[in-house]
């Protein structure tokens, strides 16, 4: 549920008919279209968004007159006339302080050129979990670049106007990576106050910045007499103009209100440019007093009233200043009057004042309002007007704005919590964080629901640090509270909260039970947080092996997510009965709700879409299709490393791993889980080490190396691993209890993939027990529940001794179909690399007991100072010891040392 496009920002400026023809600053503007980027960069009242409207009205005239040799004006003219009317314009302001507000308006601002570029982006950006910011600003380039020419303009420009107004450093570094990777059709212009934290001086060096800056667009002379002739129709003694350039210094702002002053001053206009000297900001105050002075009562009182407003048209105005006062006539009178103000549209409905103007107007506004008894209360009230004038128009974050300007905490709550969705997760996330920062402790606790709201937005952002620290002072704030029913609701949110955050360090027990509080103290209207509550229960059950409890709380979810418009957690909803339909051996219907979970978020890459491609790929691994699995797994894991605060990067790594060692590279899957295991045992992530382990063992025993994989499979409660090991030890008889027993308990918990699993390990337990007909008898039961959903890899990856196995229930008939079929993949399979190693040749320079020890704790995971804790030795003494290791073992990384000796049976 996105936030409305202020459409106004998007529009160029329109040059004023009676403007000063400045054609050496032309030339500059048409000559930088030959470097990457133009800076227009001086203090305000310079000219600079004049200059590049004027510029870009004029590229629509030929060139010809230009003193340029005829090369040079042959190449300026040929590129500009590919670039007329390609022309994207951001009017920037505070609120693009948020990267994503500010990458929303890039792609609005582009999408004015061609409709359909970043559409994709665009549904990212209103995702409410969207991906980092150098991302989708990467999706959106990459776009623009791979497009063909004839569905794309040859060459375009995007300028951004008032790039001052941005201070976050996260915005400079967008416009940083924008920069470095800028299409080659596409060229930048920046107008600001001061010089944006870019590489400049890179840039001058490679020769790809064109910079204009105060000295250039300060009026010359001749240029301030024709301005002032044009202004006033005043015929100036040459005295008189360098007198007024003098006072002003060429600064534009400066002449043009020293012309408006002196339309009061006909008769007495040598005295009156003799009254005026001093600073800019002098002159400016000077001049301004002697321009409002000329006006009447009404316009005086308009121009105070409506300097609160960014942008205007008539019925904001007339809502704003109130007393019937008719704001089309105002604007239009303003407007003619030549009184700073600029339309935005063609149309001429809104408009703007010019930025410097306002200020003054602003100031002006509270030293008139001074000692006034009400004197809060009267801008107050503008600014509640204007927040309602935009809140009736749906535009959300205007009015959110005025509501905070206005002080309006209560009016303020009520637009963050409007339409269902709260405001962060409808693109106001950094707006509405930056509020509530800034409120004081006092206030925080007299509207707990603000606490709550900072520990959501934080949680949106993936911060789970800080949250229980909002949570519990919100709860604390309501415990000074009547019970009611907002307050329950309140409780419920702060349950929720904490219940997500026990979802991340998947904790099930913690889950249910604050989700359990939560639902109780829920109002029953409150879809969002309800929708997301479910999901968090599915997903405890998951952990605790309760499938079927788990998808009637996904089912509940997902209906709740479709009556609010809930897509992210719509999505993962469906990625959680995805998995339960994997697990129940529904490997079609798992793809299709995999499909559709990715395409509840459109076209848009938001990062915990990675579930479903590696669901995907979990599904293509096990039919065999591992060039469409490898595909999905890294897609997966590209969006997953978006997620610091997750386990699903590891996920990725396990996939890629089985891909690996299915592809023959064993080395290569154990160190891949090796690096994991360690990224597991680091990060907390206990719940994946079974799988992890599991296929470590799988690994070790192709290669051959039984002992090794035993000390593993040994050392945790791995029943199915154990198993493998015992066969490989040739002990059919251990293994097959350890099966019988594995069975009993999987089906106890209707785990279906788990029991299919263990029965095709039982089919092998028999064969090698030298029980024939119990094996085939086996395999078959294994094949009946196999065949349907078409598995694969569940037999390949058992090796020779299930490739005779399945040749002997074909040449009983039974099964004629899959057994071909997959009799047939086995002939297609790469034989092992593993098969082919030799066995690994002794240390020349054996490790010392002291070295084996350290080594042995490598592997668990403990970092350097934890394994000098443990030996009770120093952490030199720990570093000089791994030194040595790495050394022997011809290794540089932990992981890669891990690898290593497990292959010499070193642990």
């Amino acid at each position: 549920m996105p936030t409305s496009i202020l459409a106004t920002k998007l529009y160029i400026p329109l040059p004023r008919p009676d403007l000063v023809t400045r054609p050496r600053l032309l030339t500059r503007m048409d000559e930088s279209l030959h470097r990457k980027v133009t800076l227009v960069s001086a203090p305000a009242g310079f000219g600079k968004t004049t200059l590049v409207s004027a510029w870009i009205d004029n590229l629509r005239f030929s060139i010809d007159d230009l003193q340029l040799p005829t090369r040079q004006v042959s190449a300026i003219a040929n590129r500009k006339s590919k670039i007329v009317n390609q022309i994207a314009w951001l009017s920037l302001d505070a609120g693009e302080n948020d990267p994503l507000g500010f990458l929303t308006y890039l792609v609005a601002a582009l999408q004015r050129i061609a409709p359909d570029w970043g559409a994709p982006v665009m549904k990212m950006l209103q995702s409410p979990q969207p991906p980092a910011p150098q991302t989708i600003l990467t999706a959106l380039l990459n776009e623009i670049s791979d497009i063909p020419h004839e569905f794309v303009p040859q060459e375009f420009i995007l300028v951004l106007d008032d790039y001052h107004v941005i201070e976050a450093k996260d915005v400079d570094e967008i416009l940083t990576f924008l920069i470095e990777y800028l299409p080659p059709q596409m060229h930048l212009i920046i107008t600001t106050r001061e010089d944006p934290p870019i590489p400049l001086a890179k840039m001058r060096a490679r020769g790809q910045l064109t910079e204009i800056r105060a000295a250039d667009l300060r009026f010359s002379a001749d240029e301030a007499a024709d301005f002032l002739r044009r202004a006033t129709h005043i015929d100036f003694s040459a005295e008189q103009v360098a007198a007024v350039d003098a006072r002003t210094e060429g600064w534009i702002a400066g002449l043009q209100l020293a012309a408006l002053s002196m339309q009061g001053h006909h008769h007495d206009s040598a005295d009156f440019i003799a009254s005026f000297t001093g600073s800019h900001r002098f002159v400016m105050d000077y001049l301004l007093e002697e321009v409002l002075n000329q006006q009447p009562e009404h316009v005086q009182n308009f121009l105070l009233r409506t300097s609160i407003l960014d942008r205007m048209c008539a019925p904001l105005c007339e809502t704003v200043v109130g007393e019937a006062a008719s704001g089309g006539e105002t604007l239009g009178y303003l407007e003619r009057a030549n009184l700073f103000l600029i339309a935005l549209d063609n149309e001429r409905r809104w408009y703007r004042y010019h930025h410097l103007f306002a200020e003054l107007l602003r100031q002006r506004l509270v030293q008139q309002l001074a000692g006034h008894p009400d004197e809060e209360n009267t801008v107050r009230r503008l600014h509640q007007r204007a927040s309602h004038w935009y809140a009736d128009n749906d535009l959300e974050l205007e009015a959110f704005h005025h509501a905070t300007a206005a002080q309006d905490v209560a009016r303020a709550i009520d637009l963050i919590e409007a339409k269902g969705m709260p405001l962060q997760f409808r693109g106001g996330a950094v707006i509405v964080l930056n509020w509530i920062k800034s409120l004081p402790e006092e206030v925080l606790n007299a509207y707990p629901v603000l606490w709550i709201t900072w520990g959501s937005a934080l949680l949106m952002h993936g911060q789970v640090v800080g949250v229980e620290e909002k949570a519990a002072a919100a709860e604390a704030a309501l415990a000074q509270a009547k019970m009611s029913e907002r307050s329950r609701d309140l409780i419920g949110r702060i349950a929720s909260l904490r219940a997500t955050v026990a979802v991340t360090r998947h904790e099930a027990d913690t889950i249910i039970v604050q989700a359990q509080r939560a639902l109780t103290y829920l109002h029953p209207d409150n879809l969002p947080v309800r929708a997301s509550i479910n999901w968090a229960l599915g997903h405890a059950h998951n952990l605790q092996g309760d499938r079927a409890t788990a998808a009637q709380a996904y089912v509940k979810a997902l209906a709740a997510c479709k009556a609010v418009g809930h897509t992210t957690i719509a999505m993962m909803s469906a990625i959680g009965l995805g998995m339960l339909q994997e697990w129940e051996n529904n490997l079609h219907e798992a793809e299709s709700t995999f499909k559709e979970a990715a395409i509840l978020m459109g076209e848009a890459v938001t990062p915990p879409v990675c579930d479903a491609h590696l669901g995907l790929a979990r599904l293509y691994y096990q039919w065999n299709d591992l060039e469409a699995a490898k595909t999905r797994a890294e897609q997966s894991l590209d969006l997953a490393r978006q997620i610091e605060t997750t386990d699903r990067a590891v996920n990725c790594e396990i996939v890629l791993a089985q891909l690996k060692g299915a592809q023959g590279d064993l080395n290569g899957a154990l160190t891949l889980l090796a690096e994991a295991e360690q990224v597991a045992r680091r990060q907390h992530f206990t719940r994946l080490l079974p799988q992890i382990i599991s296929l470590q063992v799988i690994c070790l025993l192709r290669q051959g190396k039984v002992k090794a994989a035993a000390q593993l499979a040994d050392a945790g409660p791995l029943p199915v691993s154990q198993a493998s090991v015992r066969l490989a030890q040739g002990d059919a008889s251990a293994a097959l209890a350890l099966l019988d027993a594995e069975r009993q308990r999987v089906e106890a918990k209707q785990w279906a993939y788990e029991r299919l699993h263990v029965i095709t390990l039982q089919a092998l337990a028999h064969q090698a027990d030298g029980n024939k007909a119990a094996a085939v008898q086996t395999l078959a039961q294994a094949l009946a529940l196999a065949e349907p959903e078409g598995f694969v890899r569940l037999f390949l990856d058992e090796g020779r001794p299930m490739q005779q196995l399945l040749a002997e229930v074909q040449m009983r008939g039974l099964h004629p179909a899959y057994t071909t079929k997959l009799l047939a993949a086995f002939e297609t399979e790469a034989a092992p690399a593993a098969l082919s190693i030799p066995t690994p040749q002794p240390l020349i320079d054996p490790l010392s007991q002291r070295e084996l020890e350290i080594l042995a704790l490598i592997a668990t995971g403990l970092k350097n100072q934890e394994i000098a804790d443990r030996l009770i030795i120093s952490l030199n003494t720990v570093l000089y010891h791994t030194k040595n290791i790495y050394g022997k073992l011809g290794v540089n990384k932990r992981a890669v040392a891990i690898n290593r000796a497990r292959e010499l049976e070193l642990i």
